[in-house]
């Protein structure tokens, strides 16, 4: 190849390589208008409440999410089943913020961060690394994605993670034996709504 080809060559990668950066846009979640909402289970019951998002954004490529990093507000979680006024209601939230569970005072946020995405139907499978308590895994999820304009609606499908996994050791069978019914599942459900504009 000459070097007036090469030339040409290097010049065209670079110039698509720019038109690719360009046409990624960034969509701010609306941090109002979002949900994370969990529930936990154990034999003789479940509870069930929010999270707060504290700050996050999606990157998408012609009408399609390919990144997107958020933190999570542990410290804001609240519980929905029982009477907000009551004291088992504050009862069960410091227990919650505690060192036996989120300990919020030590880590009071988690990150979730999109690797990939891959379309299912009309739908979209989400992989992403998400870190609580300094400890990552990876979790996936399905979701539907809307986007009009300057808007992003995001909606998952409730899905499953394992507390267990990132060291949410109270009263887990994971961890602890002769527990006969006093122990809590370690699978909770999570779902999650986000509003993003441009």
């Amino acid at each position: 190849m000459t070097k007036k080809k090469s030339g040409v060559l290097s010049l065209f990668l670079w110039l698509f390589s720019i038109s690719i950066i360009g046409a990624q846009i960034t969509f701010t979640a609306n941090t109002q208008n979002t949900t994370i909402n969990w529930k936990g289970f154990k034999p003789t019951g479940e509870h069930d409440g929010t999270i707060g998002l504290k700050s996050g954004s999606f990157i998408v490529n012609n009408d399609k999410i390919v990144g997107g990093d958020f933190v999570i507000d542990i410290n804001s979680i609240k519980n929905d089943d029982l009477d907000a006024s009551s004291k088992w209601n504050a009862k069960l939230v410091n227990h919650l913020k505690s060192e036996d569970f989120f300990d919020v005072e030590k880590y009071p946020t988690a990150i979730f961060k999109i690797t990939s995405t891959e379309n299912k139907e009309n739908k979209i499978l989400i992989r992403g690394d998400l870190t609580i308590k300094n400890k990552t895994n990876p979790i996936e999820f399905i979701t539907s994605v809307k986007i009009d304009k300057n808007q992003l609606t995001f909606n998952s499908e409730t899905f499953k993670i394992d507390r267990s996994r990132w060291d949410i050791k109270y009263k887990s069978k994971s961890f602890f034996n002769n527990l006969a019914d006093k122990f809590i599942y370690d699978e909770m459900e999570i779902s999650i709504t986000i509003q993003a504009l441009k």
